[in-house]
């Protein structure tokens, strides 16, 4: 290890430890009042300042789902049943004026479970805690953090922190899925000025593999290296806004990345994310093998379009230079079931682009027909090999209850991403309590 890298690394730990005893010390407050939402820099166009708490909100919001439905199996071909419930807390309140806690934790028994996870699965995904004097630019988060990073819809590549960050997967929204992740313990230190920021968060390495006991915290996944990353924000006007990134990890070459949003008119939103990554192939990984370490670009743009009727209609072009392309596929096949594994894996809990290239098309509409009714859906599309992935939602709204109704379909060849697929259709009606 360099002299600099070393000294990188030391630096985290010490200002981690610093700022855990801070917060340890200011959090021994009462807490009271009203929640605020974590922070979220995955919108290049939103440099604002993390809310103020509203005093009206209470801060345990609670949600009970239950889910049943048909899948029809790939391998063997046949029918069954599925069911799911789950519990989503979440809490949030200030300790004092400057400092305030948020929580936030879900539990999700899916049966039968998917390949490679549990049926029962505890997630951690939120506790921190943060300072922000009032009306001030300075702020400071200290605990387990999701930070999501990057405008896109289905691929981040700037979106550092998503690494093996998704301990159940109960939907294939990959919007949804960037909400359920566990966050990375960190120290992330803020300062606005008007029109940009610039923020420096500090991931110490915890554990140094992932742990998949159900009530595991799971800190191998998220904190299983030690990460610096840095990100400037600038609004150079009130149509276009971006971010660079340079993130360090330990025992691992920069990463650098970009990523811009533009209002190309009141109707059309311009966006789009770039990151150069130096690592082995997808493919070498998936395999077991040593491969070389190459730098590779990652890359994701897309075109969002809405309609008088709210209609929102979204085109995304994906990239990844470590993925798959034919050649590669065809060696992870060849080595059988388990490379095929290993690729989900590497895959499925990263949110992680496996096709070389990709398309996504995703679209919302508010109010359909009806107030309370709501439609997403996206068609996802293997570039390389032309399988697809489509997923719908209608979900009705009361006051303390939603009802929606969930279609999921893969289709491909028998040697292809999709088509490979356990579950060819999945058919699924769920509740959700609010409480």
């Amino acid at each position: 290890m360099t002299p600099s890298r070393a000294f990188l690394l030391n630096a985290f730990r010490s200002a981690f430890c610093s700022a855990a005893c801070c917060a340890a010390l200011s959090a021994q407050a009462d807490p009271a009042g009203a929640p605020s939402p974590a922070p979220d820099d995955s919108d290049a166009l939103s440099l604002q300042a993390t809310p103020a708490p509203q005093a009206a909100t209470p801060p345990w919001r609670a949600a009970f789902e239950i889910g049943v439905g048909r899948i029809d199996q790939r391998l063997p071909d046949a029918r069954r049943s599925g069911r799911r419930a789950s519990i989503d807390l979440r809490y949030a309140a200030p300790i004092d004026e400057a400092w305030r806690f948020s929580l936030s934790d879900r539990l999700d028994d899916v049966h039968p479970a998917p390949q490679g996870q549990r049926s029962t699965v505890n997630s951690l995904r939120e506790a921190f805690v943060s300072w922000q004097p009032p009306g001030g630019a300075s702020s400071l988060d200290l605990g387990r953090v999701n930070l999501r990073l990057g405008p896109a819809y289905g691929y981040n590549p700037t979106d550092y922190f998503r690494r093996d960050a998704l301990r159940s997967i109960t939907t294939a929204d990959p919007v949804t899925l960037r909400e359920l992740r566990l966050g990375t313990v960190m120290a992330r230190a803020s300062e606005l000025w008007d029109g940009g920021g610039v923020s420096l968060a500090l991931a110490p390495k915890l554990q140094s593999a992932p742990d998949l006991r159900p009530a595991s915290l799971d800190l191998g996944a998220t904190n299983g290296s030690s990460r610096g990353l840095l990100t400037v924000n600038q609004r150079a006007s009130d149509r276009l806004s971006g971010q660079a990134s340079l993130l360090l990890e330990q025992g691992q070459a920069a990463t650098v990345g970009l990523s811009a949003s533009a209002l190309a008119t009141d109707a059309l939103v311009a966006y789009g994310e770039w990151a150069s990554v130096k690592s082995t192939s997808l493919a070498d990984r998936a395999l077991g093998v040593t491969g070389p370490a190459r730098r590779f670009q990652q890359a994701a743009l897309g075109l969002t379009y809405t309609l008088p009727s709210s209609l929102a209609l979204t085109l995304e072009a994906e990239y990844n230079g470590a993925g798959l392309d034919r050649d590669g596929w065809s060696r992870v096949l060849a080595s059988g079931p388990a490379g095929y594994q290993r690729y989900l894996a590497l895959t499925q809990p990263s949110q992680e682009l496996g096709a070389r290239q990709a398309w996504l098309v995703y679209l919302t509409q508010k109010g359909l027909g009806l107030k309370q009714l709501d439609l997403t859906a996206f068609v996802r599309t293997n570039a390389v090999d032309h399988s697809r992935l489509a997923w719908a939602e209608l979900r009705y709204h009361w006051q303390r209850f939603d009802a929606a109704l969930q279609w999921q379909r893969s289709d491909g060849g028998a040697a292809s991403e999709y088509g490979l697929m356990p579950y060819r259709q999945v058919v699924q009606l769920v509740g959700v309590f609010f409480l």
